[in-house]
């Protein structure tokens, strides 16, 4: 794998993590109502369950694709689908921040509570069998190991950025609030991602 795949691949990680949505929104609540810390928690418990789905992606995609071209073009075209489908959905359904009342719990509850909402999400799943693939190509030596560095690369920005929002929820839940443009901007960011990856994974070569 090249300098510039890895580059490409953070870059792409960055812009669809800080689009808003419900993980970072939810985590941003937490800051606004309760706190720095809980919202800090409450970002590392959901960005821990990134690596189920990696690991999942990494041995599970791996199998089939070596498997056969079949099970290559049924992965590859529908992982592109679905792609396209959430670029679709993002420019359809536009970012209108609304903040929920904060969860109430122990630290370690919120940090569960994240991990569980992140693992037992099939939306999650599905998006990390879609999205990692098709940086690495099959015939790369070590595939797995691969997949493995990217979901580790993707949880690690991951957690720098949700833990920023939770550190500066109040100024950030502040601006999005007054300036919906603003999060309508990142909307359109992720979408022009997503769509460029799903096309990009539809044209791929076994």
């Amino acid at each position: 794998m090249t300098t510039s795949t890895l580059l490409c691949f953070l870059g792409a990680s960055v812009a669809l993590t800080v689009a808003p949505g419900p993980d970072n929104i939810f985590v941003l609540t937490q800051g606004i109502a309760r706190g720095r810390k809980p919202a800090i928690i409450t970002a590392l418990g959901m960005c821990s369950g990134i690596s189920v789905h990696t690991t999942a992606a990494a041995f599970g995609v791996s199998a089939l694709l070596y498997s056969s071209a079949v099970a290559f073009n049924i992965v590859k075209f529908a992982g592109a689908a679905y792609l396209l489908y959430l670029a679709m959905k993002t420019i359809r359904d536009r970012t209108v921040i609304r903040l929920a009342a904060a969860d109430d719990r122990a630290l370690a509850a919120l940090f569960k509570r994240g991990f569980l909402m992140n693992v037992l999400n099939p939306k999650v799943a599905m998006f990390f069998l879609a999205f990692l693939p098709q940086f690495v190509t099959a015939e790369t030596r070590y595939y797995p190991l691969w997949m493995l560095l990217l979901g580790l690369i993707f949880m690690v920005q991951a957690v720098i950025i949700f833990s920023l929002i939770g550190y500066f929820s109040g100024a950030v839940g502040n601006i999005l609030l007054s300036k919906p443009g603003i999060a309508r901007r990142f909307d359109w960011l992720a979408a022009g991602v997503l769509a460029s990856l799903g096309v990009r994974l539809a044209f791929a070569n076994r």
